[in-house]
């Protein structure tokens, strides 16, 4: 500090340096970069869409997960990734304070800008159950507090680190009962809680994530949040069907990948993309083709290291971006950075809502801030539990206090923009989010910059 101003490092210290001088960028170079931006938001879009979500549906098929319950766990640790090595970069490796800035500072995008974007690039309005929603907010709301508190004093011990990973473990188990503990609260509160006597109403119409025919009688059955657990012991995974993407028999191979669309503007795009899609073909097993349909977990463990991968270029590429248009590093870090630490979790949470599945959407937007706290307690765990044990890790806290407030003050709306735009994903409630989105984005913005508050800070060199 100096002169009461804080001193903080530039973003572009924790990438290496572009293929371009600041002056070759200024002179058109920044066009690169931006032609990267795209494609990288275009590769991200299409590792979710032909690779991760179609395992992340044959795991829920072979678990019996629920919407909710898949987007609260896989979806959101599979989209979550690039946090969770944003994280392990921060503790281990630039010694700096990357992971809190960078997981704290896109929560708020996480919660409103991807609902928002559930809301207004959907063409389908999705019903939302009370429960999940109501689950996943608290469980948010608990360990952003616990973090919260952990970082009020500068440092963190391996006890505070490993409450993180309890909390988290005792969500798991909540999870684990959740059919149990949804169907007690909605007998307990349905008399004074109209939102849980149209849960109980609508849920033999709830559409779930999956289902199955007997072939051999009439009988259709379909799992629900009703009728059955979380695990399932006795399926019939031949017969399973994979309604995420329409597919009505299991028996039919899916389209090859090179298979050219109809559309002109499709196949336009389909050119352009040609090369991340022979890459992507050639190192990850497509799992919607019954030659690799048992090798979904492999699928889903290297779609995410490879949305880890584009994420991480994706940011790089906005930091060298934003600094030659000379943008503000406290702006950057709160809107283009947390979006594009936040693509994953955006594409994949818009891709489903798309499909009508609104509680997995929501689920994944909430449950993957959750598991965005267990990123940052598994590394300083293990470093001061393994590493490094004579001593706590130092952190920076400052503008600890509009962090909490704006947390808490996020989980709050977005909850009750749902309930009063009667629990259902429309353009509504995607408008109601982005207004709200823009308003915590100016006022962060003016605080990072000292025009509200006592918080002025420079980039250190500057």
């Amino acid at each position: 500090s100096e002169n009461g101003t804080r001193c903080v490092l530039s973003s572009s210290s924790e990438f290496p340096e572009g293929f371009f001088t600041p002056q070759e960028r200024k002179d058109g170079g920044i066009v690169i970069y931006f032609i990267i931006i795209l494609y990288m938001f275009l590769a991200v879009s299409i590792v979710c869409d032909d690779y991760f979500l179609p395992s992340l549906e044959i795991i829920s098929e072979c678990l019996g997960l629920s919407q909710d319950v898949a987007g609260a766990t896989f979806m959101a640790a599979g989209s979550s990734a690039p946090e969770l090595v944003t994280a392990f970069l921060g503790v281990f490796v630039t010694k700096g304070d990357i992971g809190v800035s960078t997981i704290l500072g896109s929560a708020i995008y996480n919660l409103l800008g991807i609902s928002a974007a559930c809301g207004l690039f959907s063409s389908v309005v999705s019903r939302l159950s009370c429960w999940p929603l109501f689950r996943d907010c608290l469980a948010y709301t608990i360990s952003s507090a616990a973090v919260l508190a952990m970082i009020s004093d500068n440092r963190i011990y391996w006890y505070e680190s490993a409450s993180l990973l309890l909390i988290y473990g005792c969500y798991i188990l909540v999870l684990c009962f959740d059919i149990k503990i949804n169907q007690y609260l909605m007998k307990k509160f349905s008399p004074c809680c109209t939102c849980f006597t149209k849960a109980m109403e609508e849920n033999e119409e709830q559409q779930p994530l999956v289902g199955w025919r007997e072939e051999s009688g009439p009988l259709v059955r379909q799992q629900s949040r009703t009728d059955s657990g979380i695990f399932q012991d006795e399926l019939d995974y031949s017969q399973l069907s994979t309604s995420l993407h329409g597919l009505d028999e299991i028996s039919g191979d899916h389209p090859n990948v090179f298979t050219m669309p109809e559309a002109d503007m499709k196949r336009i795009l389909w050119v352009l993309s040609l090369p991340i899609i022979t890459l992507l073909y050639l190192t990850i097993p497509d799992c919607r083709r019954q030659f690799w349909r048992n090798w979904f977990m492999v699928t889903f463990l290297i779609s995410a290291a490879w949305i880890s991968a584009i994420t991480y270029v994706l940011v790089w590429m906005i930091t060298i971006a934003g600094e030659t248009l000379g943008i503000p590093e406290s702006v950057m870090g709160l809107t283009l950075l947390a979006a594009g630490t936040s693509v994953p979790d955006t594409v994949a949470s818009v891709l489903v809502a798309r499909k009508g599945n609104g509680d997995m959407a929501m689920s994944n937007i909430v449950g993957s801030n959750v598991f965005d706290m267990l990123c940052l307690g598994i590394p300083w765990f293990i470093k001061t539990a393994f590493i490094n044990t004579s001593g706590p890790i130092e952190v920076n806290s400052s503008g600890l206090t509009y962090t909490a407030i704006s947390l808490i003050c996020s989980v709050v709306f977005i909850f009750l923009a749902v309930h009063l735009n009667g629990w259902k994903i429309d353009k509504k409630l995607g408008t109601i989010c982005l207004v709200l989105y823009l308003v915590f984005t100016v006022l962060a913005i003016l605080y990072e910059l000292g025009i509200i508050g006592n918080n002025p800070t420079r980039v250190c060199g500057n």
